[in-house]
């Protein structure tokens, strides 16, 4: 079951500073992204949900992880309709979609229209503004 989105989580800076490593604070706060390969999820094949880092929200069910081959967590869909909020972005001389948590505005990565069926969509999603909950084997 999805969150209530209209109970937004508003920090002060110094209060996210605080609470995220320096890593997801830069990325998850300032607008960041990791390099390639080198985030905590991209290999990751356990079975879950990937939640924001910041806030905890559910954002993305592993049975929508795909290896899209670009060294960052991809997913075809988020966990809901309401999970994450799409802005324009046009920084870095480059047009692309900016990828947000819809409870709290964390920046999580982009999405591409490059992605497989069902969706087509390529929602590139750096480690640093996830926290994954291992399924566990007596859940549903």
């Amino acid at each position: 079951m999805a969150e209530n989105v209209k109970d937004k989580v508003k920090k002060p800076e110094s209060e996210w500073q605080k609470e995220l490593s320096p890593e997801q604070f830069q990325i998850a706060r300032k607008k960041g992204t990791e390099r390639p390969f080198t985030g905590e999820y991209w290999n990751n094949h356990e079975k879950g949900t990937y939640r924001c880092a910041c806030c905890g929200a559910e954002l993305f069910s592993s049975d929508a992880k795909f290896d899209s081959g670009s060294g960052w967590p991809s997913f075809f869909t988020s966990a809901s309709e309401n999970a994450v909020e799409k802005k324009s972005d046009f920084s870095h001389s480059m047009s692309r979609t900016e990828v947000l948590c819809s409870k709290c505005d964390a920046h999580l990565g982009h999405v591409f229209e490059d992605g497989p069926e069902p969706t087509g969509l390529r929602y590139c999603i750096n480690s640093a503004s996830l926290r994954f909950e291992k399924k566990t084997q007596t859940g549903s």
